[in-house]
């Protein structure tokens, strides 16, 4: 006989693969998204066969991510940096999951040095930075003031070309993963990254304020087990 818990049907997570977020999500040929958090999200449901996650295989902007987590047309989403307005909308659970270090774009024929923000305040108001729209990013420069930022574009390739014709002397935007965006893009010859980290952050997964806790629950402890056993970090480096 099938035991109880064998015969419980699974709990069923919905989520979505967050657009420019490599190495994140990463389109693996024409019909398949692959990347860090779908290897953790199928790590968690090895660990926890109870769990199933859906919604990984169809692109939405990260603006979009965070308002069906806020509204729970969404029950969970995969490494998303927190911020105390984000904390207000739905739950950060389990362990980080890794750090972000924040760099800026920009030109490769731009000589410029920054340091520190300093450097980039010095640079006057007519030095536009580019933000994506909805980013953590937009956040962090609004904290540290003194900066002219656009952040209109939704998407890393929008600010890439914006930067590239002129519209914004940097792009501040995340990595791991900005080589391989650059490469994506088609910018490498054009864009180069500044080595000097302006910001670092970690990224947990999240859940909306309406799954049951005990669900909650059993995402992070399946995450903290995948954490105790270094697969987490083995995961980061297989796509950094």
């Amino acid at each position: 006989m099938p035991t109880l818990a064998a015969a419980q049907p699974p709990v069923i997570l919905r989520t979505a693969a967050q657009e420019g977020s490599e190495p994140k999500f990463i389109a693996d040929g024409k019909d398949k998204i692959a990347g860090l958090c779908i290897d953790i999200m199928r790590a968690v449901e090895q660990i926890d066969p109870g769990l199933r996650f859906v919604g990984d295989q169809q692109w939405k902007p990260l603006i979009r991510v965070i308002a069906e987590l806020a509204n729970s047309t969404e029950d969970v989403g995969c490494a998303i940096q927190h911020t105390p307005d984000r904390e207000k909308l739905f739950n950060f659970i389990g362990p980080a999951l890794y750090t972000i270090d924040y760099h800026f774009l920009v030109r490769s024929d731009d000589d410029i040095t920054v340091n520190n923000w300093d450097d980039v305040r010095k640079l006057g108001p007519n030095a536009v930075v580019l933000v994506n729209r909805g980013y953590a990013a937009g956040e962090i420069l609004t904290a540290m003031g003194g900066f002219t930022v656009d952040a209109s574009s939704p998407r890393a390739e929008l600010n890439l070309h914006k930067l590239i014709a002129g519209r914004g002397r940097l792009y501040f935007h995340r990595g791991p993963g900005l080589h391989k965006l650059l490469q994506r893009t088609g910018t490498t010859g054009q864009v180069k990254i500044l080595p000097q980290i302006m910001y670092s952050a970690k990224l947990y997964f999240t859940a909306s304020k309406q799954l049951d806790r005990k669900t909650s629950e059993r995402i992070a402890n399946a995450l903290f087990s995948l954490e105790k056993k270094g697969e987490l970090e083995r995961l980061m480096h297989k796509w950094d």
